[in-house]
């Protein structure tokens, strides 16, 4: 028995009935969950959109002449819409053509072995928790859904706010304020830690502030929220250090928690931290009969970590030999223009573990790369590696990067050495080309980079 739909327990589903498993799936919502109908999907149809109106409006530097009249907001979300629209029934249909059981409903873990739902219990031999996350907020800072909203809203939004202030200055923040600046919206991002995207490796963050800087996208970072509250217009919001900023729209981004609250969780004795549900490395919980896997653990919140720890449960449940997940070899794109990808870990965690006297660093420039010059983008591609060994992290900034980080993670997965990736042949031109050049200067033979 699955509770929750979304990618982690649609996952479990489809493989455990694709390994001959009886599995009932119990979601309250809409199959497909936070990533398909409000979280990855819609987001980036937005974020494509707004390229699509960049483009109209630059259009002349590449000699095409064209002109921007502005953005149909109903139009994008019927766009975003159709997208969801055609993948969900896709997964529907999944769902139906594997035999898995669903059943729509708010469903409770009422015993170890049971799920209370629509005034019926589901019995099984084991339970796998797969509830997600909501949008998060602050003490004290209401979220209204018209001028203090969450991400959440800013999906439906019915209009392109004039101005924007976006507390959090992680993914969900700078993909939103990407977007918005894209269809005209004059945005601030307030980020209480140094630099944007702060999990990234710190030469990621100052690439994409310097991007940022240059689309005019403002930004206020390494001071804390204090308060916020309505004006005539909008909202005005106060920092620890008394400094203020007023906007239209106030887009609350810090993050997101997980949904467990009056779910029997803690009544049937499974172990707790802050909401979250703690797990080992197989995804089991300290009940035996109860896994549970995506945003509800405190692991990454990505659609795809949900949908591979979905398949490992699923597996081990057939009986089939599993290995725990790296999580430092999880891809992570942040979809914003320019796009941020990583595969494994940053220099700063490399000179922990290692020593810095241990750790190599280079960065390769996309300035050099002929198909990100055709494209008119700029960025970097960072390699870091331990010396005389494997490449543990590939940082890279830069329009379409998240379609160059397939490579990156099996750069990372498999342990290459610099020299190895040097001797594959990368197409030209190609931006793909750029992780091959990279390589070949940390491998000691540079041929399109220097110092």
């Amino acid at each position: 028995m699955i509770l929750g739909g979304g990618s982690g327990g649609y996952a479990a589903a489809l493989r455990g009935a694709q390994l001959g498993l009886d599995v009932a799936l119990i979601e309250k919502n809409k199959l497909g969950g936070t990533c398909l109908h409000n979280g990855c999907i819609p987001t980036k149809a937005l974020l494509h959109a707004g390229e699509i109106a960049d483009q109209a409006r630059e259009a002349d530097q590449f000699g095409v002449l064209t002109s921007f009249e502005g953005i149909d907001i109903k139009a994008v979300h019927k766009y975003k819409d159709d997208v969801i629209s055609g993948l969900y029934k896709g997964l529907q249909g999944l769902v139906a053509s594997r035999k898995v059981t669903y059943i729509e409903g708010e469903g409770r873990l009422s015993s170890p072995t049971s799920v209370d739902v629509n005034g019926q219990r589901v019995e099984g031999r084991h339970v796998l928790l797969a509830t997600g996350s909501v949008p998060k907020s602050l003490p004290g800072l209401e979220i209204d859904g018209n001028r203090i909203i969450s991400s959440d809203h800013a999906l439906t939004l019915d209009r392109v706010p004039e101005s924007a202030i976006i507390l959090g200055g992680g993914v969900i923040g700078v993909e939103f304020a990407s977007a918005w600046k894209s269809f005209g919206t004059d945005v601030t991002i307030i980020e209480g830690l140094k630099h944007l995207v702060p999990v990234e490796d710190e030469n990621s963050s100052k690439l994409l502030e310097r991007a940022f800087r240059k689309r005019g996208i403002k930004f206020n970072l390494g001071t804390f929220f204090q308060s916020a509250e309505y004006t005539d217009n909008g909202v005005k919001v106060t920092l620890a250090d008394g400094k203020t900023f007023e906007a239209e729209v106030l887009l609350v981004a810090i993050g997101r928690g997980p949904v467990s609250a009056g779910l029997g969780y803690e009544e049937q004795g499974v172990a707790m931290d802050r909401g979250y549900v703690l797990v080992d490395e197989y995804m089991r919980t300290n009940v035996p009969t109860v896994s549970a896997v995506g945003d509800l653990v405190p692991t990454l919140q990505l659609a795809h970590v949900g949908f591979a720890e979905g398949i490992l449960v699923a597996e081990r449940l057939a009986g089939l030999k599993t290995v725990p997940i790296d999580y430092d070899g999880v891809p992570r794109v942040t979809y914003c223009h320019p796009e941020v990808a990583s595969v494994g870990i940053t220099e700063a965690k490399a000179k922990e573990i290692y020593g810095a006297d241990k750790v190599v660093a280079l960065k390769y420039n996309l300035a050099g790369n002929g198909k990100s010059k055709i494209l008119k983008t700029a960025g970097e591609i960072k390699l870091v590696q331990v010396k005389d060994g494997a490449v543990v992290g590939v940082h890279m900034v830069g329009d379409r990067m998240g379609e160059q980080v397939g490579e990156a993670q099996l750069i990372y997965n498999w342990e290459a050495l610099p020299a190895e990736v040097a001797q594959l042949i990368h197409a030209h031109p190609t931006q793909n080309e750029a992780l091959g050049e990279a390589h070949l200067a940390l491998a000691g033979k540079p041929l399109h980079s220097h110092d």
